[in-house]
């Protein structure tokens, strides 16, 4: 015959979660001699059910409705008739190597994937995020300890009697009834993919930076090869114009306005030249190491590189941009806590546990007949809170509002960017085709004219003035 004590806390005394050698006296069987028929494995298979009842997850409340006001396609007014193909059911998202056939602008960008410290804080946020969710989740699950202990107090004869206790010990397990933790964990669970789509956003957004860097930087080289060129031809022009001014040719008026052309041209040399340092710094700050000479795209990329967009591509393909998974994954977060919220306001229900051996004398701790078990449980209602878990319900459910604000607002910022991009391929490729006739033509004029001042139908200031129209 055995006995079962069932102790909960009291004022003054321990918690459940260290219960008293005597409690663990208390539960020893009155003959030790017998064996007692609850083993420890029977302990622990109450203890595995009650974990699979408490970490049973509720089924998480449906997202709320979501109103962006975007059109349901994409703007195709600036594409044209023949600008893509037809849209299909499901576009598979293009790879950022399709839209950088350059190889040495590829091993750029996988130098900065590689090295760029921005993107090495996202991928350590999201590892941060990830194990804060395997930190709280772990809580939906009881805490198993070892350990033993030894105390001397007067027993029920009022004699100074000795205790020895070593076993398993379950404290301050909390049964997640009300779906509490689960909901902390699905709140925590959404953050780690709200980072993980953090990580990807800045993952592409280092891509184009890298990309825009480099374009960048070849047109500061070849922007300073322009400078250099137009201010040798105005030193040119200056040098006539001087011997003109001396033969009586041409007044000082002109003179000194060419010397201020030359000062001009100067000017714009060195700015070229401060522009192009500043961004080899900046595309240095991107790759996260100084820019090796020789690494650098020797032509520019042109408007062929640009990808085709499909036609009628409806707006929901924006749904799988980073970003906007990210303020998805946000909102999840905050309806989960919403839920963690709520279940707060219920009562809190934990059990403490121990199981092993109990005996008066050290040398018997370990004998046979000294197996006892001690269960407590807690449960905890408050009465009067002065409306603070309403509160947290409140602010809950403000922050689920502002998080649907914010997904809109990333939703809404993602057919602006694509409607934007959309527009400028089109306008971009026709101010190309423009430009190109231009240049077409100047390059004509000033052939033409070097042709007339070799024969002497033009004079040299007027081929200089063709040559810097031509540039």
């Amino acid at each position: 015959m055995m006995r079962w004590t069932l102790l909960a806390p009291h004022r003054g005394g321990r918690t459940g979660g260290h219960l008293s050698t005597r409690a663990l006296l208390r539960a020893t069987p009155r003959h030790p001699g017998r064996t007692w028929p609850l083993k420890p494995l029977a302990v622990l298979a109450v203890v595995a059910v009650l974990a699979g009842c408490a970490s049973k997850g509720t089924t998480p409340p449906p997202l709320p409705a979501t109103d962006p006001a975007i059109p349901a396609q994409l703007p195709v007014a600036f594409l044209g008739a023949g600008a893509g193909a037809s849209a299909e059911a499901d576009t598979p998202p293009m790879a950022w190597t399709t839209l950088v056939p350059d190889p040495r602008t590829q091993a750029l960008v996988e130098l900065a994937l590689a090295h760029n410290r921005d993107l090495r804080v996202a991928v350590l946020n999201v590892q941060r995020a990830q194990a804060q969710f395997e930190a709280t989740d772990a809580g939906r699950l009881p805490t198993v300890g070892v350990g033993g202990g030894v105390a001397r107090a007067p027993n029920g004869q009022g004699r100074q009697a000795n205790s020895f206790t070593a076993g398993v010990q379950v404290t301050g397990w909390e049964l997640d009834l009300f779906g509490r933790l689960q909901g902390l964990s699905d709140a925590a669970r959404a953050q780690w993919l709200a980072s993980e789509a953090g990580r990807r956003a800045a993952e592409l957004a280092l891509v184009a930076q890298v990309v825009q860097a480099t374009l960048a930087l070849q047109a500061d080289d070849e922007l300073l090869a322009l400078a250099q060129r137009t201010l040798a031809s105005r030193e040119a022009t200056l040098k006539l114009t001087t011997l003109r001014e001396q033969a009586g040719a041409t007044s000082l008026l002109e003179l000194q306005a060419q010397r201020a052309l030359v000062a001009q041209a100067k000017g714009a040399v060195a700015q070229a030249t401060r522009q192009q340092a500043t961004d080899r710094n900046a595309l240095a700050l991107l790759l996260g190491q100084p820019v090796a000479e020789g690494t650098l795209p020797t032509a520019t990329l042109g408007s062929s590189t640009l990808a085709e967009v499909p036609v009628g591509l409806k707006s929901d393909v924006l749904l799988r941009r980073p970003d906007v998974l990210q303020a998805e994954q946000q909102l999840r977060s905050a309806q989960a806590n919403i839920a963690a919220a709520r279940a707060a306001i219920w009562p809190t229900i934990s059990l403490t546990a121990q199981a092993g051996q109990a005996s008066a004398q050290l040398s018997g701790l370990f004998q046979g007949g000294n197996f006892v078990t001690t269960l407590a449980a807690n449960a905890l209602y408050t009465v009067f809170d002065s409306g603070r878990r309403q509160a947290n319900v409140a602010a809950a459910e403000a922050g689920q509002q502002v998080a649907v604000a914010q997904y809109e607002r990333a939703v809404q910022s993602a057919f602006r960017d694509t409607a934007d991009a959309l527009a400028g391929v089109a306008t971009w490729r026709a101010q190309v085709d423009a430009q190109g006739e231009q240049l077409t033509a100047l390059r004509d004029t000033a052939r033409l004219v070097a042709l007339r001042a070799s024969q002497g139908a033009a004079s040299d200031l007027d081929r200089l003035d063709a040559e810097r129209s031509l540039l």
